[in-house]
């Protein structure tokens, strides 16, 4: 089902983990209209960038407990996506061109290899890295 012109539902709800731990990772009707709101802000982010990979959006509790994924996390409604951009630039580059892009979003990460960029109704604008050590994930405001 498109959500948008370059977006799909099975390709927001897609997940490695969820098929190899036989978790049904399937979104309810708001959740649908959730992924419907990030799809059209990924299709700006496809302007600004050209094609990405979305590594991972919607996930259920269940997958969400099961990668280890934070109990509030914006991937839980359908708001957030981890990207890639390899023909863009690194993380870094990625997130450094949508933070000054003007594209609205709730939280910008760059998270090591990936991008998370949520759009979840309070629209922050808030912009993080992440900080992997020890098996403990911290972050601190802005890009490093």
């Amino acid at each position: 089902m498109n959500l948008t012109e370059h977006f799909t539902l099975e390709q927001l709800v897609a997940s490695e983990t969820a098929i190899r731990k036989g978790i049904a990772n399937v979104p309810t009707d708001e959740q649908v209209a959730n992924l419907t709101v990030l799809a059209s802000t990924l299709e700006r982010l496809r302007e600004l960038l050209g094609p990405f990979h979305v590594n991972s959006a919607f996930r259920s509790r269940e997958l969400n407990a099961a990668i280890g994924g934070s109990s509030t996390s914006a991937h839980l409604s359908g708001y957030a996506a981890d990207i890639v951009a390899p023909g863009f630039g690194d993380p870094l580059e990625v997130c450094k061109a949508l933070a000054s892009s003007g594209i609205p979003f709730d939280q910008l990460i760059q998270e090591g290899n990936w991008t998370h960029i949520s759009v979840a109704p309070s629209m922050r604008k808030e912009v993080l890295t992440a900080h992997f050590a020890s098996g403990k994930v911290t972050y601190s405001t802005g890009l490093a």
